[in-house]
């Protein structure tokens, strides 16, 4: 379970204080694949980032029981000069996993081939994503955070990542965000919408993309 209690995060851009999350108040439950929904910017990124210990709320608290992925697609963590396998070692060590477990479950489902032993800098944006999701499907998290990665690759390599999710999901939580609806529905039961710093949280997916698409629609019209 996550629960997030008055969360705010506000950066100074050119002297102005830009609020991006606004006194969160939220329960994410345990077990459930929650959708993290909103507009490019709202803020999503910025909240997956707190809730893996990466970035400090400026006020609030966050208070989680059991263990939280990085952001799953997120390749900023990792370390250019060394290789995909180098940088496996490092995360498994950090989350106490065997590493050649690790390191071997990583080379068969990425499909990275020599590139895993090469370093991280010379990685194309894709061949990061694939690095990330298949380090973190290789570790046993309670909550998996998910930042648009099964998006990456082609259809087959998009079909193998959900099914591995899919049996992640099978005693672990998820939060996914993703601008893919159809993905949405597929692997999503409940959503959170972030709009204007402001979290809303619902229990039926349906609900939870009609407000998304609710929030869209006004920013068009605007």
């Amino acid at each position: 379970m996550i629960i997030l209690d008055q969360v705010s995060k506000t950066y100074r851009v050119r002297g102005q204080q830009n609020v991006v999350l606004d006194r969160i108040s939220a329960v994410f439950p345990s077990g459930m694949s929650i959708a993290l929904l909103g507009a490019n910017g709202a803020g999503k990124s910025t909240l997956l980032n707190i809730l893996a210990g990466g970035l400090r709320p400026s006020t609030g608290q966050v208070r989680i029981t059991g263990r939280v992925s990085y952001p799953i697609g997120f390749s900023g963590a990792f370390h250019p000069d060394l290789s995909g396998a180098q940088n496996a070692r490092f995360v498994a060590r950090l989350y106490g996993a065997d590493t050649q477990d690790l390191i071997a479950f990583v080379d068969d489902f990425s499909e990275l081939g020599a590139h895993l032993h090469l370093p991280v800098s010379t990685y194309s944006a894709g061949m990061k994503a694939r690095l990330s999701f298949a380090i973190a499907m290789g570790i046993p998290f309670d909550t998996y955070l998910m930042d648009e990665v099964t998006a990456v690759g082609d259809g087959a390599f998009r079909k193998k990542s959900i099914a591995v999710f899919e049996a992640r999901r099978a005693s672990a939580g998820a939060i996914v965000v993703s601008h893919s609806t159809p993905m949405i529905r597929q692997i999503c039961t409940c959503g959170a919408v972030l709009d204007q710093g402001r979290l809303s949280f619902h229990n039926d997916i349906e609900t939870a993309l009609n407000h998304h698409e609710a929030v869209l629609a006004r920013g068009v019209a605007a």
